[in-house]
């Protein structure tokens, strides 16, 4: 009866938040439910604060929510496929150079220049910690998150190069970061002195070539078995138990759920639209019906996040720390982004967008992800010092890039063109090309 009172206080708050933002806030749906989020949970704070017994009971239930489990083992793996099944494939494999590249070596970079920096800086603040902990820290805060840059980015009006740029990176860079995450811990759990590199890295292609080759098959299979048939109700049906049990499957596998959901989702979406695979009628509903579980989950998650402020404990020092760390994390995303593309202007064919540095480090936002990876590490590896930091560094992410990445674009002058007359060409911009 516990999970289901949660849950109902979720989707209410959630149905609530979502009115009160598309009546009266007009912000972007996940800025507005966060915002809201964040607002009810200080006040219920200082309710809290006068031990009034409701607010207090309603702190004990957020409590015993397991955020790191919903949000990983749950939430994560249909909010992937949702997202990768509406990208262009044949965009995305055009840029599978940058895309790979901001992926598979700027994530390591940021790892890395996080946690240098980070190691450094907390000792300045009273806050000495072992610099493992800080290499925690960079893995999980370094991915951009596919969830808040598909429910924001993608409504920014960006060219349609950039937006497949940084989508298709995160898309595919969050899984990279969680693999690294996943090596990094257990080396901090065993030791560094039991741990041998060759031990690290075959953990790292397990999960990595794994979770490919594992949702490349699921995403192949189900676009064969969706061509043999013509009923939208099987059809949906099968998507879906393709994320629910694919995600099973890649924990069972120890593979990587979210890399696998990815690529399932890419190809799925990519065949089903090819050569007429599915039916309008059947196009219409998959596409309308991932699109919904797409924003009902968004909506649950961007709640849960700023309803998590009632059970975090934030002295002075760590809001300094978290406050450091969004310098620090910005500067090792600029470092990441621009070492890549650097690399990348040796490929004559490759040519880089206009101002697309900037819009990459800016738009590369952290969400659910960063904070459900800190809460899953145990009370010996400094977890309330790196949850209460990395709380910090997602909500200024989502809330203060999110609401000026579109200025930002209009401004750089990287806003998609607008839609030509039937008949006419299409026009193009300086980044497009």
């Amino acid at each position: 009866m516990e999970i289901y009172n949660a849950l109902a206080l979720l989707l209410v708050t959630a149905a609530a938040f979502a009115y009160v933002n598309h009546r009266f806030l007009r912000m972007p749906p996940a800025i507005g439910l966060m915002v809201l989020g964040l607002l009810a949970s200080l006040l219920l704070v200082g309710f809290a604060a006068l031990d009034v017994r409701p607010v207090l009971d309603l702190a004990q239930l957020v409590k015993r929510l397991d955020f790191s489990t919903i949000v990983m083992q749950v939430m994560l793996g249909f909010l992937l496929f949702a997202g990768a099944i509406h990208v262009d494939a044949r965009r995305l494999g055009k840029l599978r150079w940058p895309v790979g590249m901001l992926a598979l070596v700027g994530t390591p970079i940021s790892t890395g220049l996080v946690a240098g920096a980070m190691y450094g800086l907390l000792p300045l603040l009273g806050l000495p910690t072992p610099f493992i902990h800080c290499l925690l820290f960079g893995a999980l805060i370094s991915p951009t998150d596919p969830v808040a840059v598909l429910s924001i980015l993608t409504k920014a009006n960006i060219s349609k190069s950039l937006e497949t740029k940084i989508v298709g990176e995160s898309l595919f860079n969050d899984g990279v970061g969680v693999v690294l995450f996943v090596v990094t811990l257990e080396v901090a759990l065993l030791g560094p002195e039991d741990v041998t590199l060759s031990h690290a890295l075959s953990v790292f292609a397990r999960e990595t070539l794994g979770g490919l080759a594992l949702g490349t098959a699921l995403g192949l299979g189900t676009a064969r078995l969706l061509r043999t048939i013509d009923n939208y109700q099987v059809e949906v049906l099968m998507t879906l138990a393709v994320v629910a049990g694919g995600t099973a499957l890649a924990t069972y596998l120890h593979t990587s759920g979210p890399l696998a959901m990815v690529m399932a989702g890419l190809l799925v979406g990519h065949f089903s639209r090819r050569g007429g695979a599915m039916s309008d009628k059947s196009q219409d509903y998959v596409d309308k019906f991932w699109e919904l579980i797409d924003e009902v989950l968004n909506a649950l998650l961007f709640v849960l996040m700023g309803l998590e402020v009632l059970v975090l404990h934030l002295p002075g020092r760590t809001v300094l720390a978290g406050l450091a760390a969004v310098v620090v994390v910005l500067a090792a995303r600029l470092a990441s982004v621009w070492v890549p593309l650097v690399f990348l202007r040796l490929i004559p064919s490759f040519r880089p967008s206009d101002h697309g540095v900037a819009v990459l480090t800016w738009g590369g936002l952290r969400g659910g992800l960063a904070v459900a990876l800190a809460l899953s590490l145990p009370p010996s590896l400094g977890r309330e010092l790196l949850v209460g930091i990395t709380y910090i560094v997602v909500v200024f992410s989502i809330i203060g890039q999110g609401l000026t990445i579109g200025p930002l674009v209009r401004w750089l002058g990287v806003v998609r063109a607008a839609e030509p007359a039937p008949g006419l060409p299409v026009p193009s911009t300086p980044a497009e090309k």
